[in-house]
């Protein structure tokens, strides 16, 4: 299998480098679901609310009032706002349909103005380690889409802890920032060629779905 067949997604290849055998059984062979956790429905609730307030300035609930603060800046922003903003591209980095991908994501908000690119990323969760490789996934989509972007700025917004961690990326760095995500998918490409999924035990495994891994708790 050659890497352009690899399809990924930045939460699938994030799966695979933290479980391969995981990757292979629930995505691969789809023998068994991961089914989401009550924070991971809070959060998809969440993000519901945010994306309507934001994106369509549908009010808040009541039980969702207390974010308001930190969204209100968003809707000021000047620029052409895309909510939920649909990205794929193929492996020559070029913009292509949904379906025909070889890397695509949603992004929670972009804002376009002029040569510059605002993209936020609500989080529910903790803010203690923040993961800012899918801003650079997202940031090289944007570039892909939109090319009189130069550059990005981007940052996760953790709605709950009023936490909010800003980075910024820039058109010029494309085959740096490029480079940061081919370790990984070279192995996924190995894996797939060689049918080799090896166990990666964590303190994760009392939450894996697969019960037939000698590590399943």
């Amino acid at each position: 299998m050659q890497t352009h067949e690899v399809k990924w997604s930045y939460s699938g290849l994030k799966d695979y480098d933290n479980c391969p055998r995981q990757y292979h059984e629930v995505k691969v062979l789809k023998r068994y679901t991961k089914f989401p956790t009550e924070q991971m429905r809070y959060g998809t609730e969440v993000h519901k609310a945010v994306e309507d307030y934001v994106g369509e300035g549908k009010p808040l609930l009541p039980n969702y009032q207390k974010f308001q603060r930190q969204l209100d800046p968003l809707i000021a922003m000047e620029g052409t706002k895309y909510p939920e903003l649909r990205m794929a591209i193929n492996f020559d980095r070029e913009p292509c349909k949904w379906g025909e991908y070889w890397v695509r994501g949603i992004a929670d908000l972009v804002v376009i103005n002029g040569d510059t690119a605002f993209v936020v990323d609500y989080k529910t969760g903790s803010n203690k380690y923040p993961d800012l490789k899918q801003l650079q996934l997202m940031a090289l989509m944007v570039f892909a889409h939109y090319p009189e972007v130069q550059h990005v700025k981007a940052g996760l917004l953790f709605v709950v802890h009023e936490h909010f961690i800003p980075t910024e990326y820039h058109r010029k760095d494309l085959d740096t920032l490029w480079t940061d995500f081919y370790p990984t998918l070279e192995r996924l490409r190995l894996s797939y060629e060689n049918g080799a999924w090896q166990e990666n035990p964590t303190p994760l495994c009392g939450w894996c779905p697969v019960k037939i891994c000698q590590f399943h708790k």
